[in-house]
């Protein structure tokens, strides 16, 4: 209770009383906590919150003075949708002890060297712009300020360094101006306005390759899908023509004018950018994602423009509330419908754009993604009888324009619905999208409600999709998740092998050994024999296919079962797959039987490369294969590629953390031997025997990682080679009939090119030399290099 009490700022009296008798510990405690909470709801005024606060820590500063300097250091990187409230602090506090306000200043441009070096960009920027704002309350003087901001746009001019360094620099210092433009123009506007042409020059000569492969939809209509550096210069531009005047920041420290003006300033000291090194990993570029304008939100409050200053301040606050409460949906949906000035914009479309950009952003979300879904669920539930409109609205909206929408968020989306509608009994108004039936199966709309469909069966069974989906629908509705096996019905008897599957069958009821079950196989003829006598048995694939086929239907009833099944029987199995062949025809028996389950195949391939019965480079060449041709656009078999690729990238990072550990460790050992050489002999002879071991463990090692890494280069290889084939093959086709060759199966299937790039880039970067010598090289067709192109522009 005391806490809610100081964190008003009412109270001054009582917690210098409360001072003497507490431990310092629990002193340091309450400090922190009248700091973090300063600014939420209060029965005070925030200003006469700021007032008792600075004088609370105004007393405290002898005593505690590194501490409150640690915290409000920690707030202005952790809390920046509060960033004038804590500015507004500092300038009070600076105003009643002018040698804090310079320790603060120092210590700050500390932090912002240590979060460059260590690559925390956003956290970088969150101090810049708090550096800015302490210019308007009268802490740091503005020339100094301007001085920094020149350091920051020479970055521009170094040579030989990748475009995202001069970026970054460049977006630090436009991004902080919406905050200080007006107080830097006032004071020295010659040198703003050469700073301003500076990066004006810059951006026109900055190439812009990555743009295409970073759009959620290729059109430009309704809304231009903008990169983010020129939204936010075309959102200043209007700022500055507007002569600085902007309506959205809250700014406390007005009402404190007359305190803060007669403060003496601090100049910053000489602040040169960190020199880029080969290890710098800048943010990657964005581009702006735009689903509303002032015509979407016909009531209340008009929507401001999209380059509109205020547009990218609320859309920043945003998404800053977002990024601080997160982890926490009920405190994060609350947070953003209390949103300061709500009133004078249409809130609810604000949160539900800047949700589906944060969601659809490229190459990946900041966070993951089913976070998204359970705040919008939590919104809905906050705001009944407004924001589910809302959300339908821009449902709507994507639907319609599913056509030019990016593969990879068509993906995004209908995980999002799917999911949404079984938080809310599946309903949703399915005549509305009744156009999507005249049109072809593979069109962007009659499979994206294909797609849903089969997602909700997942999340319930098919009788419920079967019932709350219009029977007009009945050809998007996914089949019913049935078994197929041949060797059930006695009219097949006659097949090859029949006789064997009811062996092998009644073999496994009756818990036959693996060698029995083994003996009985050997009964299985071999279709490939003509072809391959001298080689004696050789691949049999119908071997596979008895076994398997019988194994798996005797284990449908559920994934237990079928997991249980392959576990008992993983001997027999990796017997019947000792070759390439066995491996990609035990994926083709796994897709036979069960292809009315995609769900069901998806977890069956995985715990096949799980327990290494097939690896990844066959489960991306089954993929890739002709008999899966059909199903090539299909949601699933992407989701078993990615799925393929993360677990190969796991193996890789576990195998050099385990080589780490142990250099680690041998350093440690030989670090403690030195410390101890004046020890006896029979220690320094444990020692070295424990050095050798360890020195064959980091061998073995070695080995094990070359050989993994190996292992993930051929697979993206593989599946590279794989790409390219398919897409030259469609482009020659379609050039040599004269037709045109941009169909939905290649918009697919260039974009899930782009999603490989996207989604591995970290791994992808490693191999691009090999990449660029075997695959990507100059003779291939146009088309398909500009997505590589387009990726190396992401870094450069």
């Amino acid at each position: 209770m005391s806490r809610r009490r100081h964190s008003d700022g009412d109270d001054g009296g009582q917690s210098h009383k409360r001072r003497r008798t507490s431990e310092p510990v629990e002193i340091e405690d309450r400090l922190e906590s009248l700091i973090c909470r300063v600014g939420e709801k209060s029965t005070s005024s925030l200003e006469s919150n700021l007032e008792g606060l600075a004088g609370v820590l105004e007393a405290d500063l002898p005593n505690y003075k590194n501490k409150i300097l640690r915290i409000l250091c920690a707030v202005a990187r952790l809390l920046p949708e509060k960033l004038t409230v804590y500015t507004t602090l500092v300038g009070l506090l600076n105003a009643r002890n002018y040698n804090f306000g310079g320790e603060f200043v120092e210590a700050m441009i500390r932090q912002l060297k240590e979060t460059l070096k260590a690559n925390l960009y956003t956290d970088a920027l969150y101090l810049v712009r708090f550096l800015c704002d302490l210019v308007n309350c009268h802490v740091i003087a503005a020339p100094s300020m301007v001085a920094m901001f020149e350091n920051f746009v020479s970055v521009t001019q170094e040579e030989d360094v990748p475009q995202v360094r001069s970026d970054w620099f460049v977006y630090a210092v436009l991004s902080s101006l919406p905050w200080v433009g007006k107080e830097l123009d006032e004071k020295k506007d010659v040198e703003m306005d050469r700073l301003l042409n500076q990066i004006d020059g810059y951006l026109k000569r900055r190439l812009k390759t990555h743009v295409p492969m970073l759009q959620v939809w290729t059109a430009e209509k309704p809304h231009p899908q903008e990169e983010y550096l020129d939204c936010l210069y075309a959102q200043i531009q209007k700022l500055k023509k507007d002569r600085w005047q902007e309506r959205h920041i809250l700014r406390p420290y007005i009402a404190f004018d007359s305190v803060l003006c007669e403060a003496l300033q601090h100049n910053l000291p000489p602040f040169t950018p960190p020199a880029h090194m080969p290890d710098c990993q800048y943010p990657m570029p964005r581009v702006i994602f735009r689903m509303f304008d002032y015509t979407d939100a016909p009531e209340g409050p008009v929507m401001p423009g999209s380059h509109s200053v205020e547009r990218f301040v609320i859309e920043d606050n945003l998404h800053n509330i977002i990024k601080s409460h997160w982890k926490e949906r009920k405190t994060c949906a609350a947070q953003l419908l209390s949103y300061p000035g709500k009133n004078k914009i249409p809130l609810n479309y604000h949160i539900v754009e800047v949700i589906f950009g944060e969601l659809f952003q490229l190459p990946c979300p900041p966070h993951i993604d089913v976070m998204y879904t359970t705040l919008l669920i939590e919104l809905c539930k906050l705001q009944p009888g407004s924001l589910p409109q809302v959300l339908a609205q821009a449902t709507e909206m994507m639907y319609v324009r599913l056509d030019t929408m990016n593969t990879i968020c068509i993906d995004r989306l209908l995980n999002w619905f799917s999911h949404h509608l079984s938080n809310f009994q599946f309903r949703w108004s399915w005549d509305d999208w009744v156009d999507c039936l005249a049109l072809d199966a593979d069109k962007p709309k009659p499979k994206f409600v294909k797609e849903v469909l089969e997602k909700c069966m997942r999340l319930s069974y098919h009788q419920r999709i079967v019932d709350i989906v219009p029977p007009t629908f009945s050809g998007l509705i996914p089949a019913d998740p049935i078994f197929f096996y041949k060797y059930q019905d006695e009219a097949n008897s006659a097949l090859p092998g029949y006789a064997v599957a009811i062996a092998v069958g009644n073999a496994i009821k009756n818990r036959a050994s693996n060698e029995e079950i083994l003996t009985v196989l050997k009964d299985v003829p071999n279709p490939n024999q003509e072809d391959d006598d001298d080689e004696g048995e050789g691949f049999n694939p119908l071997k596979i296919e008895v076994f398997l086929q019988t194994l798996l239907h005797l284990a449908a009833k559920s994934f237990s079962h079928s997991f249980s099944a392959l576990a008992k029987f993983h001997e027999i199995l990796k017997a019947l797959t000792d070759c390439d062949e066995g491996k990609l025809h035990i994926l083709r028996v796994v897709y036979e039987v069960w292809k009315n389950h995609p769900q069901m195949v998806s977890v069956l391939v995985d715990k096949l490369i799980r327990t290494q019965i097939v690896d990844c480079a066959a489960v991306a060449n089954w993929l890739f294969s002709p008999s899966m041709a059909h199903e090539f656009t299909r949601f699933y078999v992407w989701e078993i590629l990615h799925s393929t690729i993360r677990k190969m990238n796991k193996h890789v990072q576990k195998i050099q953390k385990e080589l780490e550990e142990a250099k680690d460790k041998l350093e440690r050992q030989q670090h403690k031997k030195q410390k101890d050489s004046g020890d006896e002999e029979d220690m320094e002879k444990n020692s070295e025997d424990e050095d050798g071991q360890l020195e064959e463990q980091i061998e073995r090692l070695q080995e094990k990682v070359e050989s993994a890494q190996s292992e993930q280069k051929n697979l993206f290889l593989v599946i590279f080679q794989r790409f390219i084939m398919m897409l030259t093959e469609h482009l020659v086709r379609c050039e040599t009939g004269s037709v045109d060759f941009s169909t939905p199966w290649y918009k697919n299937c260039i974009e899930r090119l782009q999603q490989i790039f996207l989604m591995h880039h970290v791994t992808i970067q490693q191999y691009m030399g090999t990449l660029e010598n075997l695959l990507f090289t100059a003779e291939l067709d146009h088309h398909i290099l500009a997505v590589y192109q387009q990726f190396c522009a992401l870094q450069l």
